[in-house]
């Protein structure tokens, strides 16, 4: 099949491979809006659908909450795009444990579908070159609780952020790690007022604010740190370009 689409990426250090000097990953540029169900709606009748948008709308909607009904009743759900699959995480201690959300949590595996592999497979990569940005930039987000890298925060538990010059320094005000949620009409920022764990120049460890309503968010870090023992004159701002997600 012949390759129509292009994903371009950036080549940044590979954070897991700290002892080798020359390793590195793909960083896929994500400038993009992010597209919602109202965009899809658009798509649907740019296309030439006869279905009103309204309407067109309120089916997306409503084949999300299905979904979300059906998994919550303990269902495994196929669509044309990937497979959710129910799953507790967490260890249990003796056959008569019961479930406890200090320790177990509920989630989803995902998996891509036949169709969506297929579409990948008409995708091809355009390589952008290594990232620029003085060496300062975020490069991974590790969720502690459950160790994954998937994008999915856990309010009240830890965050590894991994990166290059993010030490929080400097004004403590201005400075920080601060959530911002996406598609607010106004921006909705929330900063992290709990003790850093751990603060160093390659590695933040951060507690997750408890009552982090659900949404998509921007991880932003702000911060004057520079490698000498004078900080930056102004605040830099670095920002993660894969989305953080509370559900």
């Amino acid at each position: 099949m012949a390759t129509t689409k292009y994903w371009k990426v950036w080549l940044t250090p590979n954070l897991l491979t700290k002892d080798i000097d020359n390793d590195y990953i793909a960083e896929v540029s994500t400038s993009k809006q992010t597209l919602r169900n109202e965009d899809i709606a658009q798509r649907i009748v740019d296309e030439g659908s006869e279905i009103k948008y309204d309407t067109l709308l309120s089916i997306i909607n409503q084949h999300d909450r299905i979904i979300r009904e059906a998994v919550c009743d303990g269902y495994s759900v196929l669509t044309g795009v990937a497979q959710f699959s129910p799953r507790v995480t967490g260890n249990w201690l003796g056959k008569s444990a019961n479930f406890d959300p200090s320790t177990n949590k509920l989630t989803l595996d995902m998996v891509l579908s036949k169709e969506m592999r297929d579409a990948l497979a008409t995708v091809g990569v355009e390589v952008l070159g290594v990232k620029e940005g003085g060496g300062a930039g975020i490069g991974l987000v590790t969720n502690t609780l459950d160790g994954n890298t998937d994008g999915y925060i856990t309010p009240g538990e830890d965050i590894l952020i991994e990166g290059t010059k993010i030490k929080i320094a400097g004004d403590e005000e201005m400075c920080g790690v601060f959530f911002v949620l996406r598609g607010a009409e106004t921006e909705t920022v929330r900063k992290v007022d709990r003790r850093l764990t751990q603060n160093n120049p390659s590695s933040i460890i951060a507690r997750v604010p408890a009552d982090l309503e659900p949404g998509e968010y921007i991880l932003r870090i702000v911060t004057q740190f520079s490698n000498s023992a004078v900080l930056l004159k102004e605040p830099r701002t670095l920002e993660y370009e894969q989305p953080l997600f509370v559900s």
